[in-house]
């Protein structure tokens, strides 16, 4: 009895190693998969499309890092209410929207937007929503400032067009 309980601690170990080094390998093949789909030079970012057919742009809200989903179909810039209440986002008014999953009550906030590779829109009308998914929808808002365009699950924006 007493040898097997030192075998069972190093079979055990041995599968603790294991699943730890898997689970490292996992984490950094999936952070090389997103450092891959973003990619910003002094010119051109190049967005590609996710596994889940969106793309993410990595950006702030105030100093607080998001991912945001590029939501061309969205006239304005959204964000999860949830998030305004934390990063305490001055309130300015309720307004109704209208969203994919219909008609929701939100209130419009201010807040600095600031994008990877540049692109900042400062004291920005944004909408809080409840019921919002984790993530921000960056709207035509700001999209609408740039030069874009998609191709082949690439979005291309070229930053010599930005406009204030």
């Amino acid at each position: 009895m007493s040898e097997e309980l030192p075998r069972t601690f190093k079979v055990v170990t041995v599968w603790l190693l294991v699943g730890l080094l898997l689970f490292l390998g996992v984490q950094w093949w999936l952070h090389r998969a997103a450092q891959a789909r973003f990619s910003a030079g002094d010119e051109v970012i190049e967005i590609r499309r996710g596994p889940d057919g969106h793309y993410h742009w990595p950006g702030r809200i105030n100093d607080r890092a998001v991912e945001f989903l590029v939501d061309t179909g969205a006239t304005g810039t959204a964000i999860p209410a949830q998030l305004a209440a934390e990063l305490r986002l001055e309130g300015l008014g309720g307004v109704t929207s209208n969203t994919a999953g219909g008609v929701v009550r939100g209130e419009v906030v201010r807040a600095d937007i600031a994008l990877e590779g540049g692109v900042r829109a400062e004291r920005l009308h944004v909408v809080a929503l409840p019921g919002l998914a984790d993530r921000p929808l960056l709207g035509m808002d700001v999209l609408g400032r740039l030069q874009w365009q998609q191709r082949d699950g690439v979005l291309r924006i070229d930053l010599r067009s930005m406009r204030p």
